[in-house]
């Protein structure tokens, strides 16, 4: 445990002295938090939104159960995000995990490091929380400002309860730390062969694609974004986190990085 300490504590002074990433951590999870509340801010203004509610999915409908039309409006909206939350464990582990092994490479500290009695375990652990750490924070940090913030604005009993439901407590919780495992998967495999940090981030960005499609579906009305969903997703995540963490350890040769790396 006191190498892992360590690892994490040498990867978070490195890596947060870049001010793009200090930039994603902080940007995101604002983002995230500051929109819905935006749009909560105007809908709460407005007298009138009745014409609004043809315009929410007769699926939906059914998650709003005793709301007043109002209140089913808000929490429409404010579902829409949901996405974002799913962004967030994924963009901020990557950029972390992206620029840790790859820029290690370029400064030329990775093979010292590699040198020491440390197994590839216990650095690719350490390494995978020092980016996933950040990226469940952030998102738990990111939720807790979205849930004060409506319940500052005096919005209805409804939404409130709506935000502590199952649906999104599973989401924030559950998917966000396993979607923070699987970009971390992903960008620890392709760092662990590129050799520049800007294509290594580039290409683990293609994780993003699968949560794109699901927002645009949930946009177009094809799906609907339900605890049951959120629930499928997360055991999905289970056995696709479990291959992707073995298929990295596997991957990463530090052999070929001490004797070929350029």
């Amino acid at each position: 445990m006191n190498r892992l300490y360590q690892i994490i504590r040498k990867e978070w002074s490195e890596v947060f002295r870049n001010r793009f990433v200090l930039l994603t951590v902080a940007f995101l999870p604002l983002m995230a938090a500051l929109l819905p509340l935006g749009i909560l801010y105007f809908i709460g203004s407005s007298t009138d939104i009745t014409n609004d509610l043809d315009d929410i999915p007769t699926s939906f409908m059914a998650l709003c159960n005793d709301l007043t039309g109002q209140e089913c409006m808000q929490y429409f909206l404010i579902s829409q995000f949901i996405v974002l939350f799913m962004i967030i464990p994924l963009a901020i582990p990557i950029t972390i995990a992206s620029y840790s092994i790859i820029g290690e490479k370029t400064t030329r500290t990775l093979e010292p490091l590699l040198a020491t009695p440390i197994t590839t375990a216990e650095l690719l652990g350490g390494k995978s929380a020092a980016a996933v750490i950040p990226g469940v924070v952030a998102t738990w940090l990111a939720y807790l400002i979205l849930v004060i913030g409506t319940a500052l604005m005096g919005v209805g009993s409804g939404v409130m309860d709506s935000l502590l439901d199952p649906f999104w407590l599973i989401a924030i919780f559950v998917v966000g730390p396993l979607l923070a495992l699987t970009g971390v998967s992903v960008a620890v495999m392709v760092s662990s062969r590129a050799t520049d940090p800007r294509t290594a981030e580039q290409t683990s960005m293609l994780v993003f694609l699968p949560v794109l499609l699901i927002f645009f579906a949930q946009m177009a009305g094809f799906i609907l974004i339900d605890a049951r969903l959120v629930l499928l997703i997360a055991l999905a995540l289970l056995v696709i986190d479990a291959i992707l963490l073995t298929a990295a350890v596997r991957l990463f040769q530090r052999e070929n990085i001490l004797t070929r790396w350029k």
